[in-house]
């Protein structure tokens, strides 16, 4: 058996396991990802430093979708986690 080193999951593959995580059974969530910006002075070499920035995910969760959501970032939970 070979040994894996990655998994990979698609935006709704992630969003409908945080949706069975939070065990919401109704409703419709959108995955949202909270950024970090941080400017820096950034080089391979201290005579090719410039200034730069970083971007960090600072978290990941889950907003009530709205109407004017988009459909392909839109989850039912009553559909993917349904109660026992």
């Amino acid at each position: 058996m070979p040994d894996i080193k990655q998994y990979e999951f698609t935006y709704k593959e992630v969003l409908e396991a945080l949706v069975k995580q939070a065990g919401l059974h109704e409703g419709k969530w959108q995955l949202v990802l909270n950024f970090g910006l941080a400017a820096a002075n950034m080089g391979p070499t201290p005579s090719q430093v410039v200034p730069g920035a970083a971007v960090a995910v600072a978290g990941i969760g889950l907003m009530k979708a709205v109407a004017d959501s988009p459909e392909a970032l839109v989850i039912d939970a009553g559909e993917v986690n349904r109660a026992a």
